[in-house]
């Protein structure tokens, strides 16, 4: 398979690029893989604190590589896009931006460029977008008569009003990035995206992998569960990590003033 994403690990960060670039990173059969087997391995990671998703030249991605995915019906070997199995909600299609959500530290995604259609569902499987003003995304089926089909609209409705979700997918105009953070498709604007991601990656990894890692599945929870479902899990959760190594790590760093010096989560 070629080469279609690239990781780097430093300090506890995944910098994970697509890379096709003569494509504008547009996803073909083996990007649609290494997005989904690249997420499924940092899931893994014990010792993942935060991941900056991104994609390498001039843009994030320009979405399904349509002709490409055509020419090769029938004739490559590989997963079903349409298949399920009981690791995850999302059929393989839908999990390379499910997944983002699946890995269990945050996930930054910096847009760039472009981001259409499958493109910027895969943003949207992001906890955090920083976006480029002048970047360009749109929800991008219509445009070809279909629907979005890469987990986007369960990020979507959690996002924008349901006003601007119907909007955006019946007419699959382009906004821009200053467009994408009036209506919440974006966190921040950057005129760095990457750098700015970073950083942000940066600081959340000086915090206590135990907390980080319940934040993000109790926020998760947050927005599909019931009142009770939620205040329950607040509960357990905080249970589960009040006086652990790392909370009480985190106490005597803060207490000395000095930075904390965390273990991986079991």
């Amino acid at each position: 398979m070629s080469e279609r994403v690239r990781v780097e690990k430093k300090d506890g960060i995944a910098d994970v690029r697509m890379v096709r670039v003569d494509k504008m990173n547009a996803v073909d059969m083996d990007m649609f893989v290494a997005l989904v087997e690249t997420g499924a391995e940092l899931a893994r990671d014990r010792s993942l604190r935060a991941v900056v998703l991104s994609g390498e030249g001039r843009a994030f991605c320009s979405g399904l590589d349509i002709p490409g995915l055509m020419a090769n019906t029938g004739k490559r070997e590989g997963p079903n896009m349409m298949e399920r199995n009981d690791e995850s909600p999302a059929n393989y299609a839908q999990r390379s931006a499910w997944v983002w959500q699946e890995v269990p530290v945050p996930v930054i995604a910096a847009v760039h460029g472009v981001a259409y259609g499958a493109g910027i569902q895969i943003a949207l499987g992001a906890d955090i977008r920083f976006v480029a003003p002048d970047a360009r995304l749109s929800i991008r089926e219509s445009h070809w008569g279909l629907i979005p089909d890469v987990a986007g609209t369960q990020s979507l409705r959690h996002l924008v009003g349901l006003d601007h979700a119907k909007e955006l997918t019946f007419t699959a105009r382009v906004v821009s990035g200053t467009e994408a953070k009036e209506i919440g498709l974006a966190t921040h604007l950057s005129d760095d995206p990457h750098a700015d991601a970073m950083a942000l990656a940066g600081e959340i990894a000086q915090r206590s992998p135990d907390a980080i890692r319940a934040a993000k599945r109790l926020w998760n929870n947050a927005v599909v569960g019931s009142h009770a479902e939620g205040l329950a899990l607040e509960e357990s959760l905080q249970r589960s990590i009040m006086g652990k190594p790392n909370q009480l790590e985190a106490v005597k760093a803060n207490m000395e003033k000095r930075p904390p010096n965390f273990t991986d989560p079991e």
